[in-house]
């Protein structure tokens, strides 16, 4: 593996699991008052276009970081509208 194919795993894997620990909070507090609809979906769409991108240019840190991101943003807007 090449050294800009890791430096793409690192970057990934860090703003993906900067998600885990607010995801956590709001599903062990039932309550997610204090995150923002609008930077959700604002960000879970981003994070969307991120994954088609890393598609189109067949990039496999693109496309696992931007996955696993779209489902745990996915999980904590699930938990925002069930926690209302």
């Amino acid at each position: 593996m090449d050294t800009t194919t890791m430096l793409g795993f690192a970057a990934g894997t860090l703003t993906t699991i900067a998600f885990v620990p607010q995801f956590l909070k709001t599903w062990r507090s039932r309550s997610a008052q204090d995150v923002s609809l609008g930077m959700l979906v604002t960000f879970w769409t981003g994070v969307l276009c991120w994954l088609v991108y890393g598609f189109l240019i067949r990039s496999q840190p693109v496309i696992l970081a931007n996955a696993i991101t779209l489902i745990l943003t996915g999980a904590i807007l699930v938990l925002k509208m069930k926690y209302r």
